[in-house]
């Protein structure tokens, strides 16, 4: 059996631009990437704090340091500069493999700096 588990969180996300005429993607600063272990290309779930609006795009990396977050395509319909996002990626592992994994969970301020981080722990399946 595969279960699919939360694999990393960029928690409360401050939005820094929406551009509705450029293709579909979420840029983010590449130190972000890094610290959430999110993949260029990789899938995203996006949950927007600010008007509950929930979308699924694909990351792309945008210049390390710069705090970026860039809502684009489409999705730029759904945030607007200043909204508060959580941006979760998901795995799917084998019940072996979930009862040992931990995601790595990234929590920000309103520059997007991150303040702490934190690896989850899953209770025994």
């Amino acid at each position: 059996m595969k279960l699919t588990l939360l694999k990393s969180k960029l928690h409360r996300a401050t939005v820094t631009h929406a551009e509705l005429d450029y293709e579909g993607s979420c840029a983010i600063d590449q130190d972000l990437m890094d610290a959430a272990n999110i993949l260029p290309f990789e899938q995203l779930h996006v949950y927007n704090v600010s008007n509950g609006e929930r979308f699924t795009t694909y990351a792309i990396v945008a210049p390390r340091g710069s705090g970026t977050i860039g809502v684009n395509g489409a999705a730029a319909h759904k945030a607007t500069a200043d909204d508060l996002l959580i941006i979760c990626t998901y795995a799917e592992l084998d019940a072996a493999e979930a009862e040992h994994f931990n995601p790595a969970l990234v929590y920000l301020n309103e520059k997007n700096a991150i303040t702490h981080t934190s690896h989850g722990h899953l209770a025994a399946i």
